[in-house]
């Protein structure tokens, strides 16, 4: 049996047309709701991590300190702990962009424009997240760190923790109150 034939007979089989009409429409549905995605994922570093909503540098700074110290004390040993971070810049915006790909010949162009917002005058990018300062090293006091094994403890937890190399850390003795 031929192509032709097999048409004619798929014509008068009512039920192969149903499912031939039922899949295309399928198909057109899928293409038109893949218009309303650009197709590309945006990944951040994993050292960088969005700030909640109205919090400052600062206040990231120190709150990272605390939960630092509340982690580090944890390590069996460590004694008391106390933590200053240093970071390189301050909350840095990422602005939401819409893109156009063009292809033709053998080249491909790519525009991308930044989501506008407002109006009346007053227009303004669209942020799309505020990225956390970046954490460029770490001073760290513990009582516990007389021992050798301890402070080797505390130099990969904080190495961990904070994303950063143990060459960006320091790890001390804390002295006693008087």
């Amino acid at each position: 049996m031929e192509i032709p034939e097999k048409i004619k007979n798929m014509k008068s089989d009512r039920k192969m047309m149903t499912a031939v009409i039922v899949l295309g429409a399928a198909g057109l549905l899928l293409i038109m709701l893949s218009g309303f995605t650009d197709g590309s994922k945006k990944s951040s570093p994993s050292s960088e991590t969005a700030l909640p909503a109205g919090m400052s540098s600062e206040s990231y700074c120190s709150e990272t300190e605390k939960r630092l110290e509340g982690f580090l004390q944890r390590i069996d040993g460590a004694g008391e702990v106390r933590a200053f971070l240093k970071v390189g810049s301050e909350q840095r915006y990422v602005y939401a962009t819409e893109g156009k790909k063009t292809v033709s010949d053998n080249k491909a162009e790519e525009e991308e424009k930044y989501v506008m917002i407002g109006g009346n005058g007053g227009k303004n990018a669209l942020i799309e997240t505020v990225e956390a300062p970046e954490i460029e090293g770490a001073v760290i006091l513990c009582s516990g760190c007389g021992d050798p094994a301890v402070r080797e403890q505390v130099y990969r937890a904080a190495a961990a923790a904070l994303g950063i190399p143990t060459a960006k850390i320091y790890v001390a003795r804390l002295r006693s109150p008087a």
